[in-house]
C-alpha cells in the first residue's frame, strides 16, 4: 500500500505568512497552479481514492488532484490543521507584539505548546492519526492520496515513522509538496519527503 500525502496549495494571502489554522481561506491563483502540477505528477498513479480535510484550501487541491482519476474526494474533518486559537489570522510579528513570552515558548517547546484557545501537538496527533489509520485500513493493497495541512501531515509522518512529536519541524511540508509512505508489514517506510511537483 502507498499513501501520497499532499499538502494543499498556497492559500490566498500566503505571502503575509499569517497563522491560518482553522480559518477557511481559499486557494490563491498560485495554489491552483500548484495543485494542477500535483495532479500532473500523480496522473499516472492508479489511485483508488482521494481523501481531504474539510477546509476549502484542501478540498480544492483534492478536487484538482482527483479529476484525472474521475474520483470524488472524501472529506475527513479530523485531517484539519492545528486549531491555532487566538493566533489565527495574525503574523508572527503581531503575535510577538501581543505576547512575546508565549511566542518564545512556542519556538522553544513546539512539541508541547498549547495555542491560546487552540490545540497542542499531542491533541492534533490524537485526532489525525486515528483518522489516518481508518483511511488506510479501507485500502490494504492500493494507492491513495491524502490531502491535508502542514501540521496534520507532519503529525502523520511523525507517528508513521516513530519520531517524537517534538521533532515535527524537521519534516518539511511546503505548499503542494508530496510525501510518499509505503506500508511494510505493520510499519511504514518513507519513500519521498516534501517533493516539489514542479509548479510554475
Amino acid at each position: 500500500m502507498r499513501v501520497y500525502l499532499v499538502r494543499h496549495g498556497a492559500p490566498e494571502g500566503f505571502e503575509t505568512q499569517r497563522f491560518i489554522g482553522h480559518l477557511d481561506v481559499p486557494l490563491s491563483p498560485r495554489g491552483e497552479a500548484q495543485a494542477a502540477a500535483v495532479a500532473r505528477r500523480l496522473a499516472g498513479v492508479p489511485l483508488a481514492a482521494v481523501y481531504t480535510s474539510d477546509l476549502q484550501r484542501t478540498r480544492r487541491t483534492a478536487e484538482i488532484l482527483a479529476a484525472p482519476h474521475a474520483l470524488a474526494p472524501i472529506e475527513v474533518p479530523a485531517l484539519r490543521e492545528f486549531a491555532m486559537g487566538d493566533w489565527e489570522g495574525l503574523t508572527a510579528g503581531e503575535i510577538r507584539e501581543r505576547d512575546a513570552a508565549a511566542f518564545a515558548e512556542w519556538m522553544a517547546r513546539v512539541g508541547e505548546f498549547q495555542f491560546p484557545a487552540g490545540e497542542n501537538l499531542v491533541q492534533v496527533a490524537e485526532r489525525v492519526w486515528p483518522a489516518f489509520e481508518r483511511i488506510v485500513a479501507g485500502h490494504p493493497a492500493a494507492a491513495i492520496a491524502v490531502v491535508a495541512h502542514g501540521g496534520s501531515n507532519r503529525a502523520i509522518l511523525c507517528r508513521a515513522l516513530g519520531m517524537p512529536l517534538a521533532r515535527i519541524l524537521a519534516l518539511g511540508q511546503d505548499y503542494a509538496a508530496v510525501s510518499v509512505l509505503e506500508r511494510h508489514g505493520q510499519g511504514w517506510r518513507l519513500d519521498a519527503l516534501n517533493e516539489d511537483a514542479g509548479a510554475p
